[in-house]
């Protein structure tokens, strides 16, 4: 009876396992677009087989898919993305274009010559209004989720990363609209500094369009100022640390733009930042940005305002110098964000230092590329023309100089020559197929011819422009290859800011010479190399002293908003984007609580007041013997505590 028990029963086990197999082997065929029908009746051996494969790359698939996710949280942007398409993105056109009052100021259409209205300067007492307009509302929109006490940033987490996500595409929704207001650099309405002066500008625009700033993981810049937890020292015995962003935030900021160069990004960006970490923020644009500046600021308000906020929380002041220093100056503005030429951020800082207002300087750039001698030139040349041709130049973490190995210098002339050459100078609104755009002001021609004639005059060679571009009668500088650029030359250590191609060459194809080259320089924003093997672009560029740094890429850092940018001497101090960068426009708190619930922190009898000296300086000793002390001074330290205790 049990024998027959058992058998019945491996008999079941074994048609279960049958079954099993056949399961999963009919699951494999029918997920190939077939059937065992179609092949006839399958061998046990067959169906175990496919069986066991199918679960073997089950499996595998499961386990490549959690690694991927660790890695790169595929599963999380996936979801994001999802979660977008389903997002109400508000149409903010129609209050992005809404009339504005005009002042005195007048503005001109550089192409036409036209006089197109007149806007305000927003002189000193101007721009203390906008900032008592703003300053208090940190603290009063309680009701829209932007209370910083309980946060410690501007809305809680997933509103917060909501607003941003609908933000962000309703700005762009505004800029849609219009995009020849978007796709121009320099305003087509300049505010000149004499309101009745008869001769307009010559301007026109540049090619290169303004750049969106990308949505790099928002939650994650989010969760990085939330309040923070250390873990302590061990010695803390009867206490836990962390850290805070709130509700100490700084209720103002001020950002003060000198560079023309990107209008739309080079406003938002810090608004956004200002924004999510809890303030409100007042801008001061460049002078030749003002029309432009006053439209992109207008969508910002707009969408603010479709989102439920406050549109006064952002300000703009347009206007020159005394603009500037007013809000420097101002007692309401916490902290002062400015990004221009270096002999302006020394203004910036000399007007704050009175104050001691901490000030955050993003300056000008004389980025370096190196091009190793295994390099494939084919791959390489696209990223040179970019990097140096990018916006006619006046980018600034631009290339401006560009380090050739000795063995292939030669070759990568002859190869890049051509290509400048042929590039298309133009206005981009008149005509689609335009590689290179005009300068954003004449001054910086001359300037950049004066940099140009100096090297020529010391030894450098022009293979292609290098003179002013009259055709297109605008401002306009022939892109240029320059070679033969060495370290007596102005160009060498000055900004051009200029459609300017300077090669020289690293002699014997060696890293250390290329290192101590690349590092004469009194900038340091960005730079890049590129190599064959990355371990060695990595060990050059490891050493090169800038704020950041890619291998075989450029200019990415500023794609990755969760990267912080900024550079180091001459190109200023601090950082912006990231983690740091938001943290940057917090007032952050060392807060400490009891650690065990219950437990109330008291101070020990041997060294409260009065004091009795001996006990105390024993009690002292005692801690310190076991906090620091070996294992035996431990023990001669607890003897200690309990003895003077």
């Amino acid at each position: 009876m049990s024998c027959t028990t058992a058998a019945s029963t491996g008999g079941s086990c074994a048609a279960a396992d049958s079954g099993i197999y056949a399961f999963l082997a009919e699951l494999a065929f029918r997920l190939a677009s077939s059937s065992t029908a179609e092949h006839g009746p399958a061998t046990p051996e067959l169906t175990r087989l496919v069986a066991v494969l199918f679960a073997i790359a089950v499996v595998s698939g499961s386990a490549a898919a959690y690694l991927l996710n660790k890695k790169w949280n595929l599963l999380r942007d996936l979801w994001l993305t999802v979660e977008g398409l389903f997002d109400r993105v508000p149409d903010i056109s129609y209050l992005a274009s809404r009339p504005r009052q005009s002042y005195p100021a007048a503005m001109f259409q550089p192409v036409t010559f036209e006089q197109a209205g007149r806007r305000s300067k927003s002189l000193s007492q101007t721009s203390e209004r906008y900032v008592f307009a703003s300053q208090e509302l940190p603290a009063v929109m309680e009701g829209n989720n932007f209370r910083p006490a309980q946060t410690c940033s501007a809305h809680p987490p997933e509103i917060r990363r909501i607003a941003h996500r609908r933000n962000m595409p309703a700005l762009l929704s505004g800029l849609g609209k219009y995009p020849g207001r978007c796709s121009v650099g320099r305003d087509p309405y300049h505010m000149r500094e004499d309101s009745h002066a008869a001769a307009p500008r010559r301007d026109v625009a540049r090619a290169q369009p303004a750049r969106r700033q990308p949505d790099d993981a928002p939650q994650n810049r989010i969760r990085r100022i939330r309040p923070a937890r250390c873990a302590g020292d061990h010695r803390a015995l009867v206490g836990r640390g962390g850290s805070s962003n709130g509700p100490a935030l700084l209720k103002m900021k001020s950002n003060l733009r000198k560079l023309r160069n990107y209008p739309f990004h080079n406003m938002l960006n810090h608004v956004l930042s200002g924004i999510f970490s809890g303030n409100a923020v007042v801008t001061k644009c460049s002078e030749h940005t003002s029309w432009s500046s006053m439209y992109f600021h207008n969508i910002c308000q707009a969408a603010l305002e479709a989102n439920g906020f406050d549109p006064e929380l952002v300000q703009l002041c347009t206007g020159l110098a005394e603009t500037g220093k007013a809000l420097v100056e101002c007692e309401h503005v916490d902290k002062i964000f400015f990004t221009g030429s270096p002999n302006v951020g020394r203004h910036v800082m000399r007007g704050a230092a009175p104050f001691l207002k901490p000030v955050v300087l993003e300056l000008g750039g004389k980025d370096a590329m190196v091009f190793c001698e295994d390099v494939k030139l084919s791959d390489v040349i696209p990223w040179a023309m970019r990097g140096c041709f990018q916006n006619c130049g006046q980018n600034c973490c631009g290339v401006e100089r560009l380090f050739v190995y000795e063995s292939i210098a030669e070759d990568f002339i002859s190869a890049i020559v051509d290509k400048v050459a042929n590039m298309v100078q133009g206005c981009p609104v008149n005509q689609n197929a335009v590689d290179c755009g005009a300068m954003v002001m004449d001054a910086q021609i001359t300037l950049i011819q004066a940099l140009v004639d100096d090297a020529v005059a010391k030894g450098a060679k022009v293979h292609c422009g290098g003179k002013r571009n009259d055709s297109n009668g605008g401002q306009f500088y022939s892109p240029t290859v320059l070679s033969g650029v060495s370290s007596e030359m102005r160009i060498w250590k000055e900004e051009v800011f200029g459609p300017i191609m300077c090669l020289i060459t690293v002699p014997g194809d060696d890293d250390e010479t290329c290192i101590q080259m690349v590092n004469d320089c009194p900038f340091g924003l960005g730079s890049s190399v590129y190599s064959a093997s990355t371990s060695r672009a990595l060990s050059i560029g490891s050493q090169f002293n800038t704020g950041m740094f890619t291998a075989n890429d450029f200019g990415v850092n500023y794609l990755i908003q969760s990267l912080p940018f900024g550079g180091v001497k001459e190109s200023g101090f601090g950082r912006f984007a990231g983690p740091e960068g938001l943290r940057s426009c917090c007032l952050e708190r060392s807060i400490v609580v009891d650690r065990i619930p219950g437990v109330r922190t008291s101070i020990p009898s041997p060294i409260g007041y009065p004091m009795d000296t001996k006990r105390g300086m024993g009690f002292g000793k005692g801690l310190i013997q076991l906090f620091y002390g070996g294992l035996l001074d431990k023990v001669a330290g607890v003897v200690a505590l309990v003895r003077n205790g």
